[in-house]
């Protein structure tokens, strides 16, 4: 039988199976690794939105007191507090409602004082991330450790 050189240079062509599951395990540590990110990034970009969506709560509320020299009757059914009626009553304002994060409430409202608020959502990834408020002189407060109250170390938006 005559060998020749066509048959000894044949290559196997395709994947073994060792390395097939090497590439698997190391998408799998990149996956492990980038997925925590992934989800932190997720729940700061909804509460930035929710944040936005308050400063726009923030000038409705405005234009409502240019027209009614109050800030009272803002909510539902011409209530002082509650849910808007003068604006959107979910965060992101931007999406239906049924993929709403947090929802929007009027928690005080006086002739010349208002207090606003985005409460996160239990059913969805921000449920730990804390409400987040606007004040109508200006402060900003996020409830960073989700204790309920605003410490003096969280009037800020980006503690």
């Amino acid at each position: 039988m005559k060998i020749t050189l066509n048959t000894l240079s044949k290559k196997q062509k395709g994947f073994s199976l060792i390395e097939l599951m090497i590439t698997v395990a190391i998408i799998g540590i990149i996956t492990s690794i980038a997925y925590p990110s992934y989800q932190g990034f997720a729940v700061s970009t909804n509460r930035r939105a929710a944040q936005a969506d308050l400063m726009s709560l923030a000038a409705a509320m405005e234009r409502h007191k240019a027209a009614s020299f109050s800030y009272k009757a803002a909510a539902d059914s011409a209530a002082d507090t509650g849910k808007p009626a003068i604006f959107h009553q979910h965060s992101p304002s931007a999406e239906l409602y049924d993929n709403r994060k947090y929802d929007l409430y009027i928690s005080s409202a006086s002739g010349s004082a208002y207090l606003i608020e985005a409460k996160p959502l239990a059913n969805t990834s921000q449920v730990g991330d804390g409400k987040v408020a606007f004040y109508s002189d200006g402060r900003r407060a996020w409830d960073a450790n989700n204790n309920g109250t605003f410490s003096s170390t969280e009037y800020c938006w980006r503690c």
